[in-house]
Parts: structure tokens; sequence; C-alpha cells
């Protein structure tokens, strides 16, 4: 296939239920009867399957004919060097969307919508018709887009992880995470089911249902007052929310700095007292952590980079 420029596209993709299903099961007959086993409707499966193969199909073919085209599983991009001037193009949920650019570094973000009818896909405005006027816009340097400000975890030790949607600090299983939390001069021990840090982005998410059950709590005791007045922050807002699940007051640990905002001027600090499986994640990603055991310090704040979606 001839093509038009020699830019670098990258195409990330994932695995359908269906490949998930079969890599665990070994075959396609073998998944059927399990889900069919469990009352589930295969067919379903299968058409997941088959919209998301043709997808790919076709956005390979269009992204083909427009530069240099690499395509990436999803599992392989944390490990994946993305070059300066490539252009991303992620084919997907909207969580695909926010796992991979928080790997990014100013490259602009693509997020293609394999099946209008099945994901709402609130970072996917576009399908794969429409990738050919995209992607040339974007070489042409015409294309809109929109800033998300992400969340940075960094400890004492050089690592960092950032977060597109959230940050999640705390234990990996649900034993009580035990920590120091400290903001400005404010500062306490505490026992929690761990702290959520959120983006502008991400507000809608997490956030959301924490607040949510606060509330409910403190509507059924008739107290709507205790529920702070929170207005859901832009994408590029300059500044994140944290919020600490579940705190538990004892004689040793303390429930008071409990929700907040986090600025340039005011991270937020953690030091950790789980002498083992205190973990950071981000964006869902549960099993793309660095750890928190006892003695680290993680300091959470406004990352420098932002990502680059093209809107």
């Amino acid at each position: 296939m001839r093509r038009a420029t020699d830019n670098k596209i990258i195409l990330v993709k994932r695995r359908t239920r269906l490949q998930e299903l079969v890599a665990r099961y070994n075959t396609t007959e073998q998944a059927r009867f399990y889900i069919e086993h469990i009352g589930g409707d295969f067919s379903d499966y299968l058409k997941e399957d088959k919209q998301y193969g043709e997808a790919c199909l076709a956005a390979e073919e269009v992204l083909g004919g427009l530069g240099r085209l690499q395509v990436v599983d999803r599992e392989f991009v944390p490990n994946f060097s993305f070059g300066k001037n490539d252009t991303v193009v992620v084919l997907g949920q909207d969580g695909l969307v926010a796992n991979t650019l928080k790997y990014l570094d100013g490259q602009k973000l693509i997020g293609v919508n394999p099946d209008r009818l099945r994901w709402d896909g609130v970072l996917l405005p576009f399908v794969a018709e429409d990738l050919k006027l995209i992607v040339s816009d974007v070489f042409a340097g015409y294309s809109r887009v929109s800033e998300v400000t992400m969340a940075k975890a960094a400890l004492k030790d050089g690592q960092i992880l950032y977060g597109v949607n959230d940050l999640f600090i705390g234990q990996r299983t649900h034993v009580s995470s035990r920590y120091r939390i400290r903001q400005g001069d404010r500062a306490e021990n505490q026992s929690s089911s761990g702290v959520i840090v959120s983006t502008g982005l991400g507000a809608t998410g997490w956030l959301k249902s924490i607040l949510a059950g606060a509330a409910g709590v403190a509507g059924f005791f008739g107290s709507r007052a205790a529920i702070p007045d929170f207005q859901k922050p832009a994408w590029n807002a300059d500044s994140l929310y944290f919020t600490v699940r579940e705190p538990f007051p004892s004689q040793s640990t303390g429930a008071g700095l409990v929700f907040g905002r986090i600025s340039r001027k005011a991270p937020l600090i953690l030091t950790s007292n789980m002498p083992e499986n205190g973990v950071i994640f981000s964006d869902g990603m549960e099993n793309d952590f660095i750890e928190f055991s006892s003695g680290m310090e993680a300091v959470v704040s406004v990352a420098d980079k932002k990502g680059c979606l093209v809107v």
C-alpha cells in the first residue's frame, strides 16, 4: 500500500471478551460452554468480537495508507516507547484511552469508538470512517485538541506513576490501609480503605460514587449540610481532589483530613505504615502498580505534563 506520508501512527487495540475467554479456556467452544453454563448469552460475545474485528480492519486499512503504521496491544503499552512525533490512535473503550494517555508526553491521541451502539464513548468521539480526515488534520496541524490534567504520584526512590482518571493509594487487598497523611500544616495517622485522588476527567467516576455514598449516609441522618458543594472540575483544571475511603477513627488514627483539593502549591503527602501489600495504581489498572510499603513517602501532585486528546 502506498503511504501518503512517512509520519508514524501507533494504533492501540485490546483483546475482546471472547478473546480473553479463549485465552483462558483454549477454544471458542469451551468458552461457549462456560458462558452458557452460567446462563450467559454467548451470542453477544460473538457480536462484540465480530464488530471489534471489523473496526480494527477498517482502521488499519485507512491508517496504513496515511503513514507508517504500528499496531500495539494494550498489555504492551506500559513498556512501549512512543516517539515524540507519533500520532496515537486508540480503538476501544474510554478506559483504554485513559490507560494509554498516561504513558504519552505531548503526543496527540485520537479515540475511536468501535461500536457506538455498545459504548457511549465520552473519550471516543470518532469512528474508523473518520480517521482519514482526522489524522490528515493532525498531520497538517489543524486538529482541535483538549488538554487533560493528570495526577502524579512520586516516591523518593524516583518511581513515578501518572493517573488520567484517578490514583488509588492503599492496600491491594481488602484489609485496612495504614499511613500518615499530610497537607500543609494538617497531618494525621489514618486507617482506611485507601485514598482516591481524582482528576477533572475522572471526577464522574470513582470520586462521584464516593460522594454519592457520603450524601446518602448524610441524608439518612437528615444532614445534607455535611456534603461539600462540589462542582465537577474541567478536564484541564489545574487541581485534583482527594478523598479517603471509610476512615476509621480510633485512639491512634483520625478521620479529620478526609477530603480536599490538591494544587501545585499544596500537594498531598502520604507515608506508608503498611509492612506489605501497600500499592499505588492508576485508572483501575491493578496489575500496573508501584509498591508503597512501610517508610515510603509518596508526594501526590498535579503532573507537569498534560494529555492531548483530539476532539
